[in-house]
């Protein structure tokens, strides 16, 4: 395979990654409330977490671990019950936090090990990451190199698509000193945050 035919393969990977992988999902609205609601620095913990457990759902479609997990019926039930009993607490989080003028990391933002949980639970994570795995190749007839390099083009796709997520929410944040706009901000990617786990689990 020439060089020119593998960048052809890994953009064609991009191209179908970025939007599936970026678009609004529990995890990226997650990030952009919290950027919002609390500011980027605030919010690199969490961040932290959220490109941690993707890549970690990564490796298990990678791998093949996630149909052992799927064949589990119980076990998905509690994890997508427990998940979504977090974004509700998420959402209230988002929703009344400080509004308005304030200075970048105050208030006390979710850390790294809900935001963890949350992305080995978000069920759009597996099937977004799923499709793209499972879709594209970059190295025909070498099943294991093909995979570690899908694996490091789509880690790359997680590192920038959460911390864009993160970096909106804390740019728009700046834009609205008027505590009232900022309340309203806050209420309204809240209630993106629990439209969005909704429409993921119902795909379930």
């Amino acid at each position: 395979m020439t060089v020119m035919e593998m960048t052809s393969s890994l953009l064609l990977l991009w191209l179908a990654a970025f939007p599936l992988m970026g678009s609004p999902g529990p995890a990226t609205l997650s990030l952009a409330g919290l950027g919002t609601a609390y500011g980027f620095r605030a919010g690199l913990p969490y961040l932290g977490g959220i490109v941690l457990g993707t890549t970690c759902v990564l490796l298990m479609i990678a791998s093949g671990v996630t149909a052992l997990v799927l064949a589990e019926p119980a076990l998905v039930t509690v994890l997508t019950a427990a998940a979504a009993v977090y974004i509700l607490y998420l959402a209230w989080k988002i929703a009344s936090a400080p509004a308005g003028v304030r200075s970048d990391g105050e208030g006390t933002a979710p850390g790294f090990l809900p935001a963890l949980f949350l992305a080995l639970a978000n069920p759009k994570a597996f099937a977004a990451i799923g499709a793209v795995f499972a879709s594209q190749t970059l190295l025909p007839g070498d099943y294991l190199t093909d995979s570690l390099a899908k694996i490091a083009a789509l880690t790359i796709v997680i590192l920038v698509v959460n911390t864009s997520w993160l970096a909106f929410g804390s740019l728009f944040a700046r834009l609205l000193n008027d505590p009232r706009l900022g309340r309203a901000a806050n209420i309204a990617f809240a209630a993106m945050l629990l439209a969005s786990v909704a429409l993921a689990l119902s795909g379930i």
